[in-house]
């Protein structure tokens, strides 16, 4: 596929990632972790507000801190690049795999599906590891599949195992497992496990173990055995086993799949059902795809501790597992399958327009135009399947999907202040600079303490009304209360009035000034 298409892909969702605000709960989270280990020299392991945090491998930290150096701050659209690329390279990987059997068109379709199923996208925008791990995971397979096929390289020896380990350092166990299991499923199925060590026999072992021990040796030097510990089983085996975090029930992926993959869900198992109930499977790729997605989503169905975003690895064979198939099926129920979701994307701009009042955010004329554009391109998609157009359909409201974001992402500017902190803390900031206030807190919300990324100082939290009317009333104090909570209390309402306050976003920042401090009453 021509080079110029991944850039359509990437300039569509360009405006999301240079205008967006962090989110507070992860992204202004491991921002506030790269503070931490650059304040207190720490490389290998890393802490958070004081608290070991060994839940993530260092190679996303090392880039966040990389990114700092460059820019000489936290940039959104540099940050986001180390999601947005490798979501393109797996797009990339995925058409290299399929290219010797389907056409340029084809694969233009899967690069749409896949870059427009839901939590893919969403993975590719947000400051997350799962794009690198899931890009490095596409990578062990396909040089697995080249040395199966005879096609691969000397190279590739020491590349399989360095990319399986580079999963591992990108986001945990996962990125052993997934590939690890989905070679041993397919040569299972080919009935050919004696040759699993051909593939990864004592070499390949010796270099991924060899990778490992590097980086727990630098584990043990600077955090010691407590830290390794926690990263090497309760981070693991506790998780897998009874986890302390995110435990979900047997069947939780099987609910979360339809929406992870919209919308494009519904055309991906009518697929995969209608190909295996007429054998239509018959090529390596394909069992190999299709061994990837079987051996993985029950493997991690069996772990304790879930995760819709867990599922992303699979995500891209589920899409061009499709590819491959759809030309070999001629079944109505197929058309009928990309029905379904376009009808879905016609109405909800309708249904969004009527709706728009009932969030709290601001309005913006970009809004409209985004709602208007994604009507549209659906309309457009569900004239194409009446002409019996499919493949063109699903370009034309996969297109829609990110003409959508790209229009909608200029309402952004507007919106930031009701989804991140950026705004009011840097206006608080800027606040205690100029009336010498050298204290934060803030009042029950979560996240509150990664605003140090800002305020250059922890903020304290405060849990009980009493506690904070006594802050206020000894002064130096800069305390931030969500809008939520003011409206849940008549008395925490009643006190905001009685105090100087600035209202940003959702939220209140309440500081006395040096003339009225001393005149506060407690109510």
């Amino acid at each position: 596929m021509k080079i110029e298409r991944y850039f359509i892909l990437l300039i569509l969702v360009i405006p999301v990632l240079i205008l967006r605000d962090f989110t507070p709960n992860n992204e202004l989270k491991y921002l506030s972790i790269v503070d931490e280990a650059l304040r207190d020299g720490y490389f290998f392991t890393f802490y958070h507000q004081g608290e070991l945090y060994a839940d993530k491998p260092p190679l996303y930290f090392w880039l966040l801190m990389l990114s700092k150096w460059i820019w000489g701050e936290y940039n959104m659209f540099g940050l986001s690049l180390f999601s947005i690329i490798p979501a393109l390279i797996s797009v990339y990987i995925m058409n290299t795999w399929v290219e010797e059997k389907t056409t340029t068109s084809l694969r233009w379709n899967g690069s749409l599906m896949l870059f427009t199923s839901a939590f893919f996208i969403g993975s590719g925008l947000v400051l997350r590891m799962d794009m690198l791990m899931c890009m490095f995971i596409l990578l062990a397979l396909y040089t697995f599949y080249k040395r199966y096929s005879g096609k691969g390289q000397p190279r590739d020896r020491f590349l399989l195992p360095f990319y399986i380990f580079m999963a591992i350092f990108s986001k945990g166990p996962i990125g052993f497992i997934v590939p690890l299991i989905t070679m041993l499923v397919f040569l299972l199925v080919k009935r050919d496990i004696r040759s699993f060590c051909r593939y990864f026999g004592w070499r390949e072992w010796g270099i991924l173990s060899g990778f490992c021990a590097i980086w727990f040796l630098g584990i043990y030097l600077e955090g010691g055995s407590t830290y390794l510990n926690n990263l090497l089983f309760h981070q693991t085996i506790n998780r897998a086993i009874d986890s302390f975090d995110h435990k979900k029930a047997f069947w939780y992926y099987g609910v979360t799949f339809w929406y992870s993959v919209a919308p494009w869900s519904i055309l991906y198992i009518t697929t995969i059902v209608i190909a295996i109930k007429k054998k239509l499977l018959t090529t390596d790729k394909e069992k190999l795809f299709l061994s990837a997605i079987v051996s993985t989503f029950v493997i991690l169905s069996l772990f304790s501790g879930k995760l819709d975003i867990y599922m992303l690895p699979l995500f891209p064979f589920f899409t061009y597992l499709t590819i491959l198939l759809l030309p070999k099926i001629k079944e109505k129920w197929i058309t009928f399958s990309v029905y379904i979701p376009v009808i879905a994307l016609t109405i909800a701009p309708i249904v969004a327009f009527f709706i728009r009042n009932k969030f709290n955010v601001p309005d913006s004329p970009f809004i409209y135009v985004a709602i208007i554009t994604l009507f549209i391109f659906s309309l457009i998609a569900c004239y194409l399947l009446y002409r019996k157009q499919m493949y063109r359909a699903i370009n034309c409201a996969a297109l829609g999907i990110l003409a959508t974001l790209f229009t909608g992402a200029f309402a952004l500017p507007r919106i930031n202040p009701y989804i991140g902190f950026t705004a009011m803390a840097k206006e608080a900031y800027h606040i205690c600079e100029e009336e010498n206030i050298d204290h934060y807190y803030y009042y029950k919300f979560r996240s509150g303490e990664n605003m140090d990324v800002y305020l250059k100082e922890e903020a304290i939290k405060v849990t009980n009304e009493d506690s904070l009317f006594n802050i206020y009333q000894k002064g130096d104090c800069m305390i931030f209360v969500k809008e939520k909570n003011v409206t849940r209390s008549p008395a925490l309402a009643n006190w905001i009035q009685q105090t100087h306050h600035e209202k940003i976003g959702n939220f209140y920042l309440i500081h006395p000034t040096l003339n009225t401090s001393s005149l506060y009453d407690q109510p």
